[in-house]
Order: C-alpha cells, then sequence, then structure tokens
C-alpha cells in the first residue's frame, strides 16, 4: 500500500529546491519502458511526456469514430502500466498528454490499476482542449475560416488549396484541437493529482505546470514562467536533448548514441533551469547540443505559449558540470489573448510512383518520362483535374561510380487530387506507357504507394483564450468524477507584435576576415531545424565568439535565398533574427512546407533535413575559423 497521505518528502522539501522533471516521451512512438527507467535510474519529483504531433489527433480521430482506437495513445498506457508500482512506491507525479482524444478515458483506465492495486493515488484529467462540434458548426453557420495562425503578417501569402475546408461536405473537418496551457494542470495538482492525463496541452504545458506548482507561483510571475517554457520546450522532444538529432554527433564515438536517455529539467525558484540527464547513461548534454535543441522549432526570438510569453534573444546557455547545461536570462511577459487552433480535415486523395534511373543520361530519361506522363493525362482530359501533381528527382550519379547503387537515382511523381478517379487515371497512363520506357528503366519494389489514399490536410487557426472552457476532474475510485475545477482564463494579455526581422547591424566585408578556401558551411556551423505548420524554421550557430561576426555577416537573408537554390519559390517569405549570447542566426522560411506535415509534397515534411542540406553547401569559410575547428572539436570532446 502507499502512503496515507502526501509523502513527507513532498511536504518536506517542495519549494525548497530545484524541481527535477524527466520527460519520458516527445512522439507517439516512445515505448512505455522510458517512462520506467526515468523513474527508476536516479531521483525525479514529476515525470512529463509529450506523445502528440499535430496529425497523429487527427489519424486517430477517424478511427476512433469507427471505433478502431480508444483515442489516447497505447505507449502512454504501456508507461503508466509499467511504472504504476514505482510512482507509488516513491511518490513521483506524471503529468502527460497522452490522454490525445480521450483523456478521460485513459485516466479512467489508470484509475481502475490504481484501484484494483490499492494504492493511495489521486487520478485526474485535464478538458477543454477538443472544439470539434464549435468548429464543425461554427463552418456550417458562417462559412468563415477561423483567423490564420500566420494572418497578421502581411507580407506572407497562404499556400495553394489552404483554404479549402470551407467545402465542409467534400473536405469535412475530423479534429480541432486548441492548444492549452498549464492552468487546468495546476488546478489538478492543487487538488491533490498524483497522475494527470492530458489531451492537446502544448508540448512545454507540463513542465511549466510542475514547476509552477511546485515553487508556488502565480500565473503573473512571467519571468519565472518563460524560463520554465524554455526548460519544457529543451527536454519535451524525446532524447533531442541528450544527443538525438545532433548535428554535431559525427564528432564523437557514434556508440555514445546508441539507446539515448532522455533529459530531465532541474527548474529553481527564479526560473532558471539546468538540463541534465540521469548519471551512468549515454548520451550527452553540453552547449553545442542544448543550443541546436534550443533553436529546434521557433518562430523568432519570442516564444508564445497560453500562459507566458518567452522573450529569448538574450537568452545564455551555459556549462556548469559534466552533462549539466544552466539557462538564464529569460524574460517573461503576459501571453497572447489568443491560442494555436489546431484543425485536420479529409484533403482529399495522394499518390506516388517512384522510377529508377541508373547512370548515363539520367537528367534526359526522367525528362522523357515527364513528358510522356503529362501527354497521357491531356488525352484522358486530367491535367487540370489535379490540386497537386509533383515530378521529383532525387540524388545525383556518383561521378565514376564503383557500384550500380552509386549510379542510381529516384524520380517521385507525387499527385494530390480531390478524387481517387483522378489518381487511378494517373496509374492508368504510367502502365500505358509503361513499356516506352527509357533506357533501363525500372521500379521500386513497393507499388502500393501508386494507389490512392486519403490524406488530412491540416489548417492552423487561432482562438481567442478567454473563449476556453478549460478545467480538470479528479477521479474517484470508482472512476467516476469525484471533483470538477475550471481552470479560468490568464488574467492579462499582450498584444503580438510583428516579429523582428532583420540583417544585422553594420556588416562586415567578408574579405575583410582573411584568406578565404572553399569548405561546406557544416565544417563550421552546427544547426537544427524543423517545422511550423508550413512554415521551416532553422537556427545556426558558431562555437567561438571571435567567428561570430563572420557568421553574422554572411548569413543575411539574401544569402538564405542564395543557398536554397532550386528549392527557393517566390511566394516564400524569409524572418532573420540573431541571439548574440549563443552565436546564432535564426531563420523562418515561410511556405516550403504547404499545408503543413500531413499533406507536404516534400520527403522531408518535417523540415528535419533542411539544416544539414544548408550546411552541405560550398562555400568561402575564413581559412582562420577553418583552422580553429579541430581544436574547437577537442575541447568539446575532451568536456564529454
Amino acid at each position: 500500500m502507499g502512503d496515507a497521505g502526501p509523502s513527507e518528502r513532498w511536504q518536506r522539501e517542495r519549494g525548497t529546491r530545484p524541481v527535477r522533471i524527466a520527460n519520458c516521451s516527445g512522439a507517439r512512438g516512445d515505448p512505455g519502458y522510458q517512462m520506467r527507467r526515468q523513474a527508476t535510474q536516479g531521483p525525479i519529483d514529476f515525470i512529463t511526456g509529450d506523445y502528440l504531433a499535430e496529425m497523429n489527433l487527427a489519424e486517430n480521430a477517424e478511427k476512433m469514430a469507427v471505433g478502431q482506437h480508444d483515442g489516447w495513445e497505447p505507449t502512454a498506457w504501456d508507461g503508466i502500466e509499467q511504472t504504476l508500482d514505482v510512482l507509488n512506491e516513491k511518490r513521483i507525479k506524471v503529468i502527460i498528454n497522452g490522454g490525445a482524444l480521450n483523456p478521460s478515458g485513459l485516466a479512467k483506465k489508470t484509475q481502475a490499476m490504481v484501484t484494483e492495486k490499492g494504492y493511495n493515488l489521486k487520478v485526474a484529467y485535464v478538458y477543454g482542449d477538443n472544439l470539434i462540434d464549435e468548429v464543425k458548426a461554427e463552418l456550417e453557420k458562417t462559412g468563415q475560416l477561423p483567423q490564420h495562425l500566420d494572418s497578421e503578417n502581411d507580407k506572407i501569402s497562404l499556400m495553394e488549396n489552404a483554404t479549402a475546408l470551407l467545402d465542409t461536405k467534400g473536405k469535412p473537418v475530423v479534429s480541432a484541437n486548441v492548444y492549452l496551457g498549464a492552468r487546468g494542470i495546476i488546478k489538478a495538482l492543487e487538488l491533490g493529482a498524483d497522475i494527470i492525463i492530458c489531451g492537446r496541452v502544448a508540448d512545454a504545458s507540463p513542465v511549466i505546470g510542475a514547476a509552477w506548482w511546485w515553487h508556488g507561483w502565480s500565473d503573473t510571475d512571467y519571468d519565472q514562467l518563460a524560463g520554465t517554457l524554455v526548460a519544457g520546450h529543451l527536454i519535451e522532444c524525446s532524447a533531442y536533448a541528450t544527443g538525438s538529432n545532433f548535428s554535431g554527433f559525427d564528432e564523437y564515438d557514434l556508440e555514445n548514441f546508441v539507446d539515448l536517455p532522455f533529459g530531465i529539467a532541474e527548474v529553481a525558484a527564479d526560473g532558471t533551469s539546468v538540463i541534465t540527464k540521469h548519471e551512468g547513461t549515454k548520451g550527452l548534454v553540453n552547449v553545442d547540443n542544448v543550443t541546436c535543441q534550443f533553436l529546434y522549432e521557433l518562430q523568432g526570438s519570442i516564444y508564445l505559449n497560453s500562459d507566458v510569453t518567452a522573450d529569448t534573444k538574450d537568452l545564455k546557455i551555459e556549462q556548469v558540470g559534466k552533462n549539466r547545461v544552466k539557462l538564464s536570462n529569460i524574460k517573461g511577459q503576459p501571453p497572447p489573448p489568443t491560442t494555436k487552433l489546431a484543425i485536420f480535415y479529409n484533403g482529399g486523395f495522394e499518390s506516388q510512383l517512384l522510377v529508377n534511373a541508373t547512370g548515363y543520361g539520367t537528367k534526359q530519361k526522367y525528362e522523357l518520362l515527364q513528358r510522356q506522363l503529362r501527354f497521357g493525362l491531356k488525352q484522358k482530359g486530367l491535367q487540370d483535374k489535379f490540386q497537386l501533381l509533383d515530378f521529383q528527382v532525387l540524388g545525383t550519379p556518383a561521378p565514376n561510380p564503383r557500384s550500380q547503387f552509386e549510379s542510381t537515382t529516384y524520380m517521385r511523381v507525387f499527385a494530390q487530387a480531390d478524387k481517387e478517379l483522378t489518381l487511378y487515371g494517373l496509374l492508368k497512363t504510367f502502365s500505358e506507357f509503361g513499356m516506352q520506357h527509357f533506357s533501363g528503366f525500372h521500379l521500386s519494389l513497393d507499388t502500393r504507394t501508386a494507389l490512392p489514399r486519403s490524406y488530412l490536410a491540416f489548417y492552423p487557426g487561432l482562438k481567442a483564450q478567454d473563449e476556453l472552457n478549460e478545467g480538470a476532474a479528479i477521479l474517484a475510485q470508482d472512476g467516476s468524477v469525484a471533483e470538477k475545477v475550471e481552470a479560468g482564463h490568464p488574467p492579462k494579455y499582450h498584444k503580438l507584435q510583428p516579429r523582428e526581422n532583420y540583417d544585422t547591424a553594420s556588416p562586415m566585408d567578408i574579405h575583410s576576415f582573411g584568406e578565404t578556401v572553399k569548405a561546406r558551411l557544416g565544417d563550421v556551423v552546427l544547426a537544427r531545424s524543423g517545422d511550423k505548420g508550413a512554415n521551416i524554421n532553422i537556427g545556426l550557430f558558431v562555437r567561438k565568439e571571435a567567428h561570430y561576426r563572420w557568421l553574422q555577416s554572411f548569413l543575411s537573408r539574401r544569402r538564405m535565398v542564395e543557398l536554397m537554390g532550386d528549392d527557393w519559390r517566390e511566394d516564400f517569405f524569409v524572418e532573420r533574427c540573431e541571439f548574440p549570447h549563443l552565436l546564432a542566426v535564426h531563420f523562418v522560411i515561410y511556405g516550403p512546407l504547404g499545408r503543413g506535415v500531413s499533406s507536404c509534397r516534400l520527403l522531408d515534411a518535417l523540415g528535419k533535413g533542411f539544416a544539414d542540406y544548408i550546411r552541405d553547401k560550398v562555400v568561402d569559410v575564413p581559412k582562420a575559423i577553418l583552422n580553429d575547428m579541430e581544436g574547437i572539436r577537442e575541447q568539446r570532446r575532451a568536456n564529454l
């Protein structure tokens, strides 16, 4: 049996020291044993978990509607099932968004196991994020869309088909979830909850809620909340703070990145924090990797959340011990009056054809295939029936190849349409011209993607926070609701301002940095990139202060357009800002991901490969900077 009431440890230690918050998930695939590891490998106070990407809510909604899914994430339940005994023994509190579309259902399932085991643990769930009925009714009534997330920037053009969900009959809404803050989590903790199941709270909200309650902050302690928002951003994404998705990984022994631990944030009463991991585990927590993760999926220096606005332009990231990195100098302001509303709808149907070509004459081979398909589609009257018909060549044949694999590339014919018949027409055309193929034509083994499948499209809207009905419910031992409390709304808002967008002040002549040599940008720069709806963000940084004036002067907005090469389109837009204490330059490129991950035409729908594409560009690098790099890398390895 567990303690009869709140443990002595909680009573004695709460608020007297930094709270240790260990994250166990950043995606739905993270297994349950990661929760148990965090609970057993060292001392912690809270376990948090983020199981939700934008699109998996919608995917599950369709399955849930036909009785093929419970609505919650199975790996979240797996973690609770594996870890409940340890949670009870150590009195570790859990806050996760793995309840997804059905947080009350996962909470009741958890409560049933708690009751069966006779544990004295309180289970709660947070409600108020699911707005599908409201959104459907408003669309039917007014025929108008909610305000678009990027609508306040008059330099941005919405992507083609962005407003397609106005066709409520042909493209019905399947999910609509608003991003909640930590207010419901706080109410649950105040009612004594030990395990809190959320739906679509913002990624960092479980971490904010844990630290907010632990230190007894008010909802106007903006500097503290802002610091915790950044700490939550750093640890919420699986092992990204401990070595995953790290552009400097090749400077270390690769074995160190096998079986990575997940991150821990130690949040102090003033909102500063230390990012770390359990001792004796693999991976690394150093300034380079934490800087990479900070720069991931930002939209400039102002980080928005439902509880606070964080001004991060003067953020400091410092190594304060082995696998210990401190965050400080973050300023907070009231939150914006709106929060993000993620609407997914049936966008239509999509398919892809994959065709391989080898070696000599590759460019002409793919040109011939494209001409044949367009000719056949025109014969059938289908050339104007597609939402999108994209011919993408992936790879470049190696010169003087040593194997046929080195010489082989492929073309991806990616198509979207309102009707399945249009895509079957594309497949039929491909078959008809199949034996009129170019020299050496061959196919990939898996042809299932050539058959039409339905796809989900994303519309990022805005929702007024004062219109939300957020709250928390505590369950009784039999799974019924014992107590419910409304979360209320933030007491004050800060109006959204245009994002900063500037090239560096007083840029220096590139030649003033001395003799240059041709080198890949990645030889001297680390980076990370990711998706923000239709947009890609990328942050790039150097690791020595003497190198920063070169990076500032070199990486202008015009330069980023040049580096994108043939991927740049005239309807894109670039924003740029700087993080001087991090020696970093940050960009948001608006538009490359179309309507977002679920319907993106690109292979790299999450924008994660964009950073290493830019780092692979050969540019003029000052010889002095290049000569410094081995010493810098050796120093970083020594710190590990």
